[in-house]
């Protein structure tokens, strides 16, 4: 099974995920969040395969999401708004993202990855 990882090399929790999968024999293509965000049609398509709220997409504690004030804002958005506003900056996307076209992991806990990707 090949799978797209989506992260930000200088991220110790996308360093801790890439470990893991390889330590797990997983083949997966790296891609850069920042220089190669993921279109607001792929954000929509991973979002509807996974179980999560569009809001967990969201890198809540990153410097962008504050800036631009996202706490206030997500609640009155539409999906469609927030689709476009996730795929307009790799920064404001909660990393990494694993997907095989079918499932989905936002975010590295070593449980979850297990229970997604092993099982």
């Amino acid at each position: 099974m090949s799978l797209m990882f989506y992260s930000y090399p200088s991220c110790s929790t996308c360093r801790k995920a890439k470990k893991w999968l390889e330590e797990n024999h997983f083949e997966f293509k790296e891609i850069h969040i920042v220089n190669n965000t993921p279109t607001s049609n792929e954000i929509k398509q991973m979002h509807e395969n996974s179980s999560l709220e569009l809001k967990k997409f969201f890198n809540t504690s990153g410097k962008k999401y504050r800036e631009l004030g996202l706490k206030d804002k997500l609640p009155t958005a539409t999906e469609e708004e927030l689709y476009e506003l996730l795929a307009s900056d790799g920064m404001l996307i909660k990393r990494p993202i694993v997907t095989d076209g079918e499932k989905v992991t936002v975010g590295f806990k070593e449980s979850e990855f297990e229970g997604t990707w092993i099982s």
